[in-house]
């Protein structure tokens, strides 16, 4: 891997912020606050982390540190409505802050300027929500700035500013955003930053309410229980290039990411549309031109899981060396890392028109949304490869396909709900529609995304959570309780897993072959 592109791979990881972070932080802010007090000081930093680590809160990139929230707890009632900035900062020294307190307090946001458009703000907003629900406190509140209130100050009041701003008439940098977060505004505030002559000294008073408030839950950062799947049923259409291909790419990315989905599935060769660009070639030949593109795809699918903060399994692709052709998932992490699973079972047609062969290895991979296992259509339908996984710990098996006709799909959607059965798993697949003519061997489609449980009394009573329309482009979202995996391993009616006569039998996998 060259240096160049070694450079341009993202590596976010969300953590609490170090002293060592200063530097970093100093510049982001200096670039931002140039007007209203510049960037903390060394020593302000210093203490804030010392009297609440947990609320300094920092995404880093490759090891710096390229956006930041900081918070403390108070308790609300001594300081009220009617607050400045430095009364609730104790003038930035989080002296004010009070671990018996019922209320996290936003401080301040801010994000490099190299990184807008990637969202994460919204990551650093939601990571609050957690910490906020895990320690138990009543509410989030901030004083929100209104920097775009200067361009309408001679028109009208602030509040009918803020009407304004949350009937989308207006748009507003901060206040636009902190709505979209679902922070409502509780009233207006004078002079709580008097040198932000931007928001001529006002300033929103935002609450976010904490539904689950005393509950107990764990601090940011553990594993997750409710997981929420996004599934695209995906049309074969034509595209012009790989730009069109991606636009349609990213609109199913957008939409299940708008649904706060965890991951996002695309189909077996969902880039197939590409192959009219080779129509006059002999399909192993044109499978082997469509290969070019995949290097680019997977960079911009990269892209857009850490911009729309979902986990991509980015369906299937052909992957060609020179010597092999083999056909590859590969799965785009939010934090910015690729992995990705061959397919180690071949069809006699795809032997037969392209010359594919098997990959020869298989894993289980860790995301931040549980343990996943990824196996590419006719692999479902081997039980071994489930069955390998399953004793790795997988939570979810994704299975992207690409079926013809309806006894194919059978084929497909009736081992992949074994799996989830035998393996005490959940299964997600999901294909193509559509028809795609003058593209031999990829012509017609049949496909009816679902996501399956294990056939328990805590799960759907047919061992299905969702369906798409059968034959419709469409997504499906739909939550997966890992917790009750779990509870089904321990005490479930029957236990596939603990019960194995392990004394009789067992799987081995052979060691890989170069």
């Amino acid at each position: 891997m060259s240096k160049q592109k070694e450079e341009l791979e993202h590596r976010l990881k969300l953590r609490n912020i170090k002293l060592s972070d200063y530097n970093d932080i100093r510049d982001i802010m200096t670039s931002i606050y140039k007007e209203p007090g510049g960037a903390w000081t060394k020593e302000e930093l210093k203490n804030q982390i010392k009297v609440f680590p947990e609320g300094q809160i920092c995404i880093e990139d490759n090891g710096k540190v390229v956006a930041a929230a900081l918070s403390l707890v108070v308790d609300y009632s001594k300081f009220g409505d009617n607050h400045t900035y430095d009364q609730i900062t104790g003038f930035g020294k989080f002296d004010t802050h009070d671990e018996n307190g019922d209320t996290l307090y936003g401080t301040d946001v801010f994000v490099s300027k190299d990184y807008r458009g990637m969202r994460l703000g919204r990551r650093l907003y939601d990571a609050r929500k957690e910490l906020c629900e895990n320690l138990n406190l009543r509410s989030i509140i901030a004083g929100g700035r209104i920097p775009g209130y200067s361009k309408y100050a001679d028109q009208m009041t602030p509040r009918k500013y803020i009407d304004l701003v949350k009937n989308k008439e207006v748009f507003d940098p901060v206040l636009s955003f902190q709505l979209a977060n679902e922070f409502h505004v509780r009233k207006v505030i004078t002079k709580y930053l008097p040198e932000d002559t931007d928001s001529r000294a006002y300033a929103t008073l935002l609450e976010w309410i904490n539904i689950y408030y005393e509950k107990e839950e764990k601090l940011i950062g553990n594993k997750k229980s409710i997981v929420r799947l996004g599934l695209v049923q995906w049309k074969m259409r034509r595209f012009n290039n790989v730009d069109d291909l991606m636009q349609q790419v990213e609109f199913f990315v957008d939409t299940v990411s708008g649904y706060k989905s965890d991951f996002c599935l695309l189909p077996e060769f969902f880039n197939a549309p590409l192959l009219a660009e080779f129509n006059d070639m002999d399909a192993s030949e044109a499978i082997r031109n469509l290969a070019d593109y995949t290097q680019e795809i997977v960079t911009r699918m990269r892209d857009l899981a850490l911009s729309y903060n979902v986990n991509i399994i980015a369906g299937s692709m052909p992957e060609y060396d020179g010597k092999k052709l083999r056909n590859v998932s590969y799965l785009c992490r939010r934090d910015g890392t690729i992995d990705k699973q061959y397919k180690l079972h071949i069809t006699p047609d795809e032997q037969a028109y392209w010359g594919l062969q098997g990959g020869n290895g298989i894993k289980v991979f860790d995301t931040d949304a549980g343990r996943i296992g990824i196996l590419i259509c006719y692999d479902v339908e081997f039980p071994e490869l489930g069955r390998i996984l399953a004793e790795q710990e997988m939570d979810i098996l994704f299975v992207p396909f690409w079926t013809d006709t309806k006894n194919a799909y059978l084929r497909v959607s009736t081992c992949a709900k074994a799996r989830a059965v035998e393996n005490e798993c959940y299964v997600a697949i999901t294909g193509s529609v559509g028809n795609l003519p003058r593209v031999e061997n990829m012509d017609i489609q049949h496909s009816q995304a679902v996501i399956y449980s294990p056939c328990d009394f805590s799960f759907p009573h047919d061992a299905v959570v969702a369906e798409a329309s059968l034959n419709t482009e469409t997504t499906i979202v739909a939550d997966v309780d890992l917790d009750l995996l779990t509870k089904l391993r321990k005490a479930g009616s029957v236990r596939n897993l603990a019960q194995r006569r392990l004394d009789l039998y067992s799987i081995h996998w052979k060691k890989n072959k170069s």
